[in-house]
């Protein structure tokens, strides 16, 4: 049989994935805003509240490559059915969580919402033609970055208006809607043409302990000591097991990544890209959002009140849907490859405009817009430049793969935010401006060194003969 044996997708099949994409962004967008808030719930520092970015985006990090190998299998819609269950459960358990240990277990659960944007992408490629699949991969690429300036006003005007729990509780009903949407228009029962294959367990298990460990080292070694036994056993313990993941799926028959397939060179331009974005990414929101709810005796806040302080991210939103239409526009004239290196560079403005002037509304909003143009840019770019250099059976692995590297990159921002703001701790539960700077600092030099990386491949692709093979149709 031939792609064409599959059923045609039903009437609402790509904007029911669309809204599932969604879900990412809704549960996302219940992390940063609601630090502040949290921390004072329960008692603890700013700092410390972090955690609850740093653990969800830790599972994303270990689950994705997990379901994006799922996902290239016969059951997909299953396994995104699945996984939205796994959120929902995590959403009512952080509403009535009655401590921050049960909260952060929530929070953990939630962290399979990095692993459904590369399900819907492997669905959409798997039941759409290449011409409708291209724009529809694009789309569901960014739909994170788009969603998540629209959750973060909801997200506040819920949290003003009815305390934190009820945004986790508006996020535990989407998560259902969305269930529903999907169990209702995306084709049921398994797909004859998907491989079936074996999971990597050892992979799985190899890559979740060496994952975990990075980014508990990352978060952790601090407040241990860099050269304490813990921090350094943390460490070997990390490089032991992802050392021992390179070599095993190398060997291996059906790796859970096919290495092979990650390094080929646009494959691996949008996963280093993914890194270094991701990282300045969550940097930038995560430290944005505390300066637009710190009192104004801080030296830095804006004491904006919760419920305008989503409104704060809105023009993420806006940045990210006008960067992702205009690279539907321009990728029929203009290589994919071209956007990373001008996605990084926007991003780098925006890095400097929040470092240089952070204590502004119009500034901290240009910035938002900038980062959401750049992030929207770039993410718009990674897929397609991955989905034209891998097998339909290998996508959903490759895709995950880069969204594992995202979420990583996040997570390395979060620690970082979270280490820079405890190693300048003042009076109140926030830092003091210089933490704040240089918090912002540390984007610059993230989307710096993305933008030099990428900008000098470019140069040199181009004087050795222009786009690569995989770019000419």
């Amino acid at each position: 049989m031939t792609s064409t044996d599959r059923a045609p997708a039903p009437r609402w099949f790509l904007q029911t994935l669309v809204y599932a994409g969604l879900t990412s962004a809704i549960v996302s967008s219940l992390g940063m805003l609601l630090v502040p808030s949290v921390a004072g719930e329960f008692g603890i520092t700013v700092s410390a509240a972090q955690w609850m970015l740093t653990v969800n985006l830790l599972v994303g990090a270990v689950a994705t490559p997990i379901m994006g190998r799922l996902a290239d299998g016969p059951h997909t819609r299953r396994l995104l059915l699945a996984s939205l269950a796994v959120i929902f459960t995590g959403s009512v358990i952080a509403t009535v969580a009655t401590d921050f240990t049960i909260f952060l277990i929530g929070r953990a659960l939630q962290g399979l919402l990095y692993g459904t944007v590369p399900v819907t992408i492997a669905l959409a490629r798997r039941h759409l033609s290449y011409s409708e699949s291209q724009p529809a991969i694009s789309t569901l690429s960014v739909t994170v970055s788009v969603g998540m300036g629209l959750g973060y006003p909801l997200t506040g005007l819920l949290a003003a208006g009815f305390g934190h729990r009820s945004a986790f509780a508006f996020a535990a009903l989407f998560v259902a809607t969305a269930a529903a949407g999907v169990w209702r228009f995306v084709p049921a029962g398994p797909d004859p043409l998907a491989p079936r294959t074996p999971l990597d367990l050892p992979g799985a298990v190899l890559l979740g302990v060496g994952l975990a460990t990075l980014l508990l080292w990352i978060s952790e070694a601090q407040g241990w000591g860099w050269t304490s036994p813990r921090a350094l056993g943390t460490l070997a313990v990390a490089v032991t097991a992802l050392t021992a993941w390179g070599v095993h799926s190398v060997r291996t028959r059906h790796p859970l990544i096919n290495l092979r397939v990650v390094r080929r060179p646009e494959v691996l331009l949008a996963n280093a890209t993914a890194i270094g974005l991701g990282t300045a990414l969550y940097i930038g929101l995560s430290i944005a959002s505390l300066v637009a709810q710190a009192p104004t005796d801080t030296g830095f806040g804006l004491a904006v009140p919760l419920m305008w302080a989503g409104f704060m991210m809105a023009p993420l939103s806006v940045g990210s849907f006008l960067a992702n239409r205009a690279v539907r526009a321009l990728s029929r004239r203009v290589d994919m490859a071209v956007f990373l290196p001008v996605g990084a560079a926007v991003m780098t403005v925006a890095s400097l405009l929040l470092w240089w002037a952070h204590g502004d509304f119009l500034t901290l909003a240009v910035g938002m817009f900038l980062f959401g143009a750049g992030i929207g840019s770039g993410y718009a770019a990674m897929p397609a430049l991955i989905a034209r250099s891998v097998a339909v059976d290998q996508l959903g692995s490759a895709v995950s793969f880069n969204q594992v590297l995202r979420t990583v990159g996040g997570a390395v921002g979060a620690a970082l935010s979270a280490a820079v703001l405890a190693a300048h701790p003042s009076e109140s539960t926030y830092s003091t401006d210089e933490g704040i700077t240089m918090a912002f600092g540390v984007g610059v030099l993230c989307c710096a060194a993305v933008m030099v990386a990428l900008t000098g491949h470019a140069v040199t692709r181009r004087r050795r003969g222009g786009a690569s093979p995989g770019a000419r149709r």
